[in-house]
């Protein structure tokens, strides 16, 4: 799982375009550089004392924390300042290609730059319905930032962004996907035969202003 939770970290960094991620003792640290998450860490293998330890030395709002256990284990380690951003999931599947059906009133675009492949879903009037991409690692790919608007929601659209961003990376030699889920993505992945390998916590840190 460890190798997984790796590569899902090295994917999401291709897909964001931000610095390769740094080892440290407690996993990995990211430098994001955005000024709503100016870093991120992914612990691996964490305890209540490597959790503590770090957390005492973050002074930047807005940092993030994700690691591989339940929230309601993982709260309990952590001072008040830092807020949950919300359960997600680790998941992972073995990538096949499939057919893709495009609803009636909306096309497909497909765009690879570098490492990263882009699927965009366009309603009749070029508006922009859904979308989601890729960031490769050679075998493996992390699917990152899949999302549906609110108006074109429950047509399939988010079904066909996954199935075009699979068959992409199909064509581009990766075998593995991966990624983080929110509660309300799982079920989609779910039905599309991704696994949870782990459960993601994931914390903010916002004190408060005095």
């Amino acid at each position: 799982m460890l190798d997984l939770a790796r590569s899902w970290v090295d994917g999401w960094t291709v897909s964001r375009q931000v610095p390769k991620p740094v080892d440290a003792p407690w996993g990995l640290s990211i430098q994001v550089g955005l000024p709503t998450q100016p870093v991120r860490h992914v612990l691996l293998n964490p305890d209540v004392e490597s959790v503590r330890g770090l957390v005492g030395t973050v002074t930047q709002p807005g940092t993030c924390i994700k690691a591989f256990l339940e929230p309601d284990f993982m709260e309990p380690w952590l001072p008040p300042a830092w807020e949950p951003i919300g359960p997600g999931f680790l998941m992972a599947v073995d990538l096949r290609p499939s057919a893709v059906l495009t609803p009636d009133g909306y096309a497909a675009t497909t765009e690879t730059t570098g490492q990263v492949i882009r699927v965009r879903i366009l309603a009749a009037d070029g508006e922009l319905a859904a979308r989601g991409q890729i960031g490769l690692t050679g075998a493996a790919c992390v699917f990152d930032q899949i999302i549906t608007e609110v108006a074109h929601q429950r047509r399939g659209l988010g079904t066909m962004v996954m199935r075009a961003l699979t068959n992409a990376a199909v064509e581009h030699g990766a075998t593995t996907g991966t990624l983080g889920a929110t509660l309300s993505g799982r079920a989609l992945y779910e039905a599309l035969d991704w696994k949870v390998l782990a459960p993601l916590a994931g914390y903010t840190y916002q004190p408060v202003a005095p």
